[in-house]
């Protein structure tokens, strides 16, 4: 595996890895330009409407916006999902015969300025079902783009304004993934756009009914790289986010296999963007390691959904697990369950122990609140892409206006968990090597 091509921080910046426990979090407020927080993620795929309507189904998020044939877009097709403040954007190309008519045409139908049609297609033969772009809203995506590129990021596309009501600008994040920059053009008589210029609503009743599990936001997207320091030094050069929390293979590895792990931040920690890396030496190879084959190269690894009631997210999407929804990761042995009333018994009900031991649900907890967890099987074909549905207990603040809100990253990222979640990935790997030994011919 190559290593990652990114600009290192200079050396006072650079980043140096110490370990859960003497890790001390700070927030420096050391943005170096308005982030607000998670605007959209977008997935490059070979049929966006099959896929978005998987989605749907599976997490109950009705598709809500497209941009398609139907709307004179000839270039790609996107259908945007949506569940409370929740945007994931599904993206395919169309002809590329047609793509090309279109260019010499000099018409411009697309709806994303910075899609490119054999980008595309290359990137899913490359990759399968996976993330293009972690989209952040900002205060000016102009000054956004700029900055980084100022302090050290590889720029991917420079600001487009889109019907002089928003403007998007991509810069390089790792791998074949980009960090997109979305702003909104104050107008006094035009209200802001429900998702991008260009995109028409979709009636809700098209989507399968009913479509409401109780995802309300994204909390992180982590991704997976080579060698965690460069990325990291490289993120935070440009952006001037913060160390949030990190971990290494002591931390959160088994006996077999393990991984070095950091956090990044902006200002108000409402954009949360953990880096994994693999560690070598270990009995097994590390999954972080089994994904960078698989994905070939880095790449976003899991978006964890905040849920409002993580019971009824689980009871709804464990009812379609097997007809078209999605399947989760083999539960930890009822031990574990048992030690529960005496790790979180202050926080969760006996009935709630019960319910979690019911669907599988793992919880965590650090000095602040309390952290309900659960992981999906990976939800393509390699086993790269997954999620994970949380809820955070605790950690309530009020802001200046009085409005109360939760304090980014409350429970912490499920450390006491790690271990569990690695040994049933470590039982799944093992299955798949299993089969494809049985099916091995001798020699």
């Amino acid at each position: 595996m190559g290593k990652e091509n990114v600009t290192v921080a200079s050396s006072q910046d650079s980043f140096k890895l110490v370990g859960f426990s003497k890790f001390v979090r700070t927030n420096p407020k050391s943005d170096r330009f308005n982030v607000k927080r998670f605007h959209h993620v977008e997935f490059w795929c070979s049929d966006a409407t099959n896929t978005a309507r998987r989605f749907s189904w599976g997490l109950g998020m009705p598709i809500v916006a497209k941009s398609d044939l139907s709307t004179g877009n000839v270039t790609h097709a996107s259908y945007l999902l949506r569940s409370g403040d929740l945007n994931f954007l599904f993206t395919a190309p169309y002809s590329p015969t047609i793509a090309a008519m279109e260019n010499l045409s000099h018409t411009v139908t697309s709806s994303i300025p910075t899609f490119n049609h054999q980008n595309c297609r290359d990137f899913s033969a490359k990759h399968g079902l996976a993330v293009r772009a972690i989209a952040v809203e900002v205060e000016d995506a102009d000054v956004a783009f700029h900055t980084s590129v100022s302090h050290g990021a590889k720029p991917v596309a420079e600001p487009v304004i889109l019907d002089d009501r928003a403007v998007l600008a991509e810069v390089h994040l790792y791998g074949d993934v980009v960090l997109r920059y979305i702003s909104y053009k104050n107008h006094p008589n035009q209200e802001k756009p429900n998702f991008l210029p260009k995109f028409e609503a979709v009636d809700e009743t098209t989507s399968f009914p009913p479509l409401d599990y109780g995802i309300r936001r994204l909390d992180h997207a982590v991704g997976n790289v080579p060698e965690l320091a460069p990325a990291v030094s490289y993120l935070k050069q440009f952006t001037g986010f913060h160390e949030f929390a990190e971990f290494t293979a002591e931390d959160v590895g088994t006996a077999e296999s393990g991984l070095n792990s950091a956090v990044l931040a902006n200002n108000s920690e409402t954009v949360l963007l953990p880096m994994n890396e693999p560690v070598f030496g270990t009995k097994r190879k590390s999954q972080i390691q089994t994904y960078l084959e698989h994905n070939e190269g880095a790449g976003l690894q899991h978006l964890a959904l905040v849920s409002r009631d993580i019971f009824e997210t689980l009871r709804e999407m464990r009812k379609r697990s097997s007809i078209g929804g999605f399947e989760f990761m083999p539960s930890p042995p009822p031990t574990y369950y048992k030690n529960l009333k005496k790790k979180a018994g202050d926080v969760l009900s006996d009935e709630q122990i019960k319910e979690c031991e019911e669907l599988g649900i793992l919880v965590d907890r650090d000095d602040q609140g309390t952290l309900l967890q659960i992981f999906t099987k990976p939800v393509g074909d390699r086993p790269t892409m997954f999620i994970e549905i949380i809820q955070r207990v605790g950690c309530m603040m009020k802001d200046e206006a009085g409005r109360e809100y939760q304090k980014g990253g409350c429970g912490g990222f499920g450390k006491g968990n790690f271990s569990e979640l690695f040994k049933s990935i470590e039982e799944y790997e093992k299955t798949l090597e299993a089969k494809r030994i049985a099916k091995t011919p001798e020699a």
